[in-house]
Formats: structure tokens, C-alpha cells, sequence
């Protein structure tokens, strides 16, 4: 399967992340169209293409559109999602540097589309880049009349911010983001209400990635058939994959969704070293964890499902025989113990347990006892807590375990005449998280 450049087409024009620059490559035509249409039309374009987020669920844009109730007497809101900040994801933050204006365009359409007169594209503040780039589109949009009031004579009125967070992962929780955008401390809501009824500033809003809105200019400007063309029934379209790990290029590569993880990793170079594929992930930490067996899987929603896994942001992490599973799988538990925002106690509670009991077989301290406890552990977070970040945190043990349990094993010190002591293994277990 070929490569499919269509976002990141003319990335290598300098001058792309420019208005003359996007212009220059038949930016802003879509917007034109889309201003002359009925704004259920572009819902039902949407709807038609099944376009899915590209954030990490995969539930489909034009669906999410229409829950917005309208006539409501109320104010609408869109909101874009560029908190990016998974472990292993990086391809909305490349987008914004490098063609920022692709992304305020599908941002004024799906606005129009969803009868909004606000919009927010909240960034992660560690990539300020990516914020001067965002923040100087808009300026320039506003000033060739593609944002404010009135815009190309449509009537339609929009306003667009750039906002810098502050660095916490829980705020790529949309709910979280809310609170954060109305400047209290990021923390994840109890649903329903969901945000499309009662979201930023208790008013019906639509929460959509970077990616998912950067698609919207393609699908208006080229049509349904055009999307569908690429992928498969049930996930069509292209995906940007951000390939890294153990690969001799790492970097972003643009293809059909329904390409293998094997083409992929023939075009990012293969495995460093010639070594073999251990273990890889096909979406970022928050995902199952799968092997070479699974190499040759299309990377669609449904067929990384049908895996055990997710597709998940589609920035699959490879990683060689060197690595530890132990050790990965720590690390990625010691980030969501530290990201936690502690408001519920399965996910505050639970990521320090199996913190504490992963670095003790770290160190080769652990009891085989403990093997199965912490299967158990992660059984009492998982859809358990306010947010997706229990489940996320509760994930990578379960899928390492079922692979590499032999690991796990091995960094073990149990022997046939000791007896596991759950209160002492929580003594040790905090000390160590400590």
C-alpha cells in the first residue's frame, strides 16, 4: 500500500504555514464552498464520509456534529483538542507547525456547521511553536476577513482563540479541558451531561483533535466519494501515522487506513540494527500492547479491536529484543501515576499500588503471588473512574502479562517455602512509590 500525502502534502513549502502560503495551494476554497451550503448539508457531508475522530476513540465525526441540539436559545462552542501529550503520540503538534491554517480552516466549517459562534484550539503550553504558528493563522485570518463578523458576505459571524495550557496530560480529557478553559483546575466531569447538551459554560459543544478538524477542508473541497476512496468500509480515509522507537527513521508517514504495521515499518527504515520486533504499540502507551505476530493486522479501528488492542491516536512505538518489558511497562505506569489528578480514588489509589508493586519487580523484588495480584488490580480501575485515564493506567500490565509473562516471572524472588504477605508487600510497595 502507497503512501497517501494529502495533509502533509506540500510540507516542505516554507512558506505553507503562511496565508499566501496555504492560498498558494488552494487554501480557504473549501470555506468558500462551505459558506454557500446549508449547515445540516455539511453535517450530512460529514456524516456520508465517516470520517472518525483521529484522537483516540474513533467515534464519528459527523455524528457527534449532530447531537448539538439546535434552536436551543443557547450559545454553541467548538472546542479543538491539541493537548497532545500521550506518550509516543506526535503528529497534531507537526500538523500545527507546519500547516496551521489547514486546521483554522476546518475549524470556521465545522464552527458553521454546528451554528458556533466561538472557538477555542486549546495547545498544549510546552510547544510554544506550535502556539505562535496557531495563534498567528488566526491572526492572519481575521485580517483577510476569513474570521470575525460577516465572514465572505455569509452572515456568519466567528470568533477563534488560541489558548496555551498548562501542561497537564489530564487536560487532553475533553471534560478536564472544559474546566481548564474556563480557568479552574483540569479535572475530568461526571457524564452525562455530556458536552455536546451542557459543555463549556454549560452550553452545547463540540470537542474534536487537531487532526479530525484538519481533515474537514479535504472532505468539503473534494467530496465524500474522493474520502472514501482511501481506507476501508467501516474506517475510511487516511491516517497520520507518527512511527518512532526502534526504527532507522522515525518520523510522520501519510497513508490509507487499513496499511500494515510491516509497510510502515518498511517505510520508516525497518528495526535499528536489523534487530527483531519485540513488542510495538499501535497508538500511543494507552494501548494494548501487541508483537511481531501482529505485524501484518490492517491498522483500522475495527481490525486493532479485533487485536485486543486500539488504533488509538495511530502513532504506533516499536521496540526492539533490548528492551524490558518490566521496565517500559513501569515507566508508562510511573506517567500516569504522576498525571493523575487525583479526583477519584480507583485511578488516584490504583496507579500508586501498581507503581509500587511494578518497581519492586524492577528490581527483581517482586513474588509470583503478586503476578496475578496486580491482574487483579487493574480489573478494579478499569471503567471505574471518572475518566479514561484509569483505564489507560490499567492497561499495559494486563497486555504485558499476556505476552511476556515469563518476564515478569523471572524479576520474581519468591520461592516454593515463602508465602505472599499482601500488607507487607503494601508496606514495600509505598516505601518504594515514596
Amino acid at each position: 500500500m502507497t503512501l497517501t500525502p494529502i495533509i502533509t502534502e506540500f510540507w516542505d513549502d516554507p512558506t505553507l504555514y503562511t496565508l499566501d502560503g496555504y492560498r498558494a495551494h488552494g487554501g480557504y476554497r473549501a470555506l468558500a464552498s462551505a459558506l454557500k451550503q446549508d449547515p445540516d448539508a455539511i453535517i450530512s457531508t460529514i456524516k456520508d464520509s465517516g470520517l472518525r475522530g483521529r484522537g483516540g476513540a474513533g467515534f464519528p465525526t459527523g455524528m457527534k456534529w449532530s447531537f448539538v441540539p439546535q434552536n436551543d436559545g443557547k450559545p454553541h462552542y467548538l472546542v479543538v483538542n491539541a493537548d497532545e501529550s500521550e506518550p509516543g503520540a506526535c503528529k497534531d503538534i507537526p500538523m500545527m507547525i507546519a500547516n496551521p491554517h489547514a486546521l483554522v480552516e476546518g475549524v470556521i466549517i465545522s464552527a458553521f456547521a454546528i451554528r458556533a459562534n466561538h472557538a477555542f484550539i486549546y495547545i498544549r503550553g510546552e510547544v510554544p511553536e506550535a502556539i505562535r504558528r496557531v495563534a498567528n493563522a488566526i491572526e492572519q485570518a481575521r485580517a483577510a476577513g476569513l474570521i470575525g463578523t460577516n465572514i465572505l458576505g455569509s452572515g456568519f459571524d466567528l470568533d477563534v482563540v488560541a489558548h496555551s495550557g498548562a501542561g497537564a496530560y489530564i487536560c487532553g480529557e475533553e471534560t478536564a479541558l472544559l474546566d481548564s478553559l474556563e480557568g479552574y483546575r483540569g479535572q475530568p466531569r461526571l457524564k452525562p451531561p455530556f458536552p455536546a447538551v451542557a459543555g463549556l459554560y454549560a452550553s452545547p459543544t463540540v470537542i474534536n483533535n487537531v487532526e479530525t478538524i484538519t481533515n474537514i477542508p479535504y472532505i468539503i473541497d473534494r467530496g465524500v466519494d474522493w474520502f472514501r476512496q482511501f481506507g476501508t468500509e467501516k474506517s475510511p480515509g487516511f491516517k497520520v501515522f507518527a512511527v518512532s522507537g526502534h526504527v532507522n527513521r522515525p518520523g510522520i508517514y501519510e497513508a490509507p487506513l487499513g496499511i500494515t504495521m510491516r509497510e510502515l515499518l518498511d517505510y520508516a527504515g525497518g528495526m535499528r540494527d536489523g534487530r527483531p520486533v519485540k513488542f510495538w504499540l499501535p497508538g500511543g502507551s494507552s494501548v494494548p500492547m501487541l508483537t511481531a505476530d501482529h505485524l501484518d493486522i490492517p491498522m483500522t479501528y475495527e481490525d486493532m479491536a479485533a487485536a485486543g488492542t486500539m488504533l488509538g491516536t495511530g502513532t504506533p512505538m516499536l521496540f526492539d529484543d533490548t528492551v524490558s518489558v518490566v521496565k517500559a511497562v513501569t515507566r508508562w505506569l510511573e506517567f500516569y501515576k504522576h498525571e493523575s489528578c487525583g479526583k477519584c480514588t480507583p485511578c488516584r489509589e490504583g496507579t500508586y499500588w501498581i507503581t509500587g508493586v511494578l518497581e519492586k519487580f524492577e528490581h527483581g523484588h517482586g513474588s509470583e503471588a503478586e503476578v496475578d495480584t496486580l491482574v487483579n488490580l487493574c480489573g478494579q480501575i478499569a471503567g471505574r473512574s471518572f475518566c479514561a485515564l484509569g483505564d489507560a493506567a490499567a492497561t499495559p500490565y494486563p497486555a504485558a502479562l499476556k505476552y511476556f509473562r515469563d518476564e515478569f516471572i523471572a524479576a520474581t524472588t519468591t520461592s516454593a517455602d515463602e508465602q505472599f504477605d499482601p500488607v507487607a508487600s503494601y508496606v514495600f510497595a509505598g516505601a518504594v512509590a515514596r
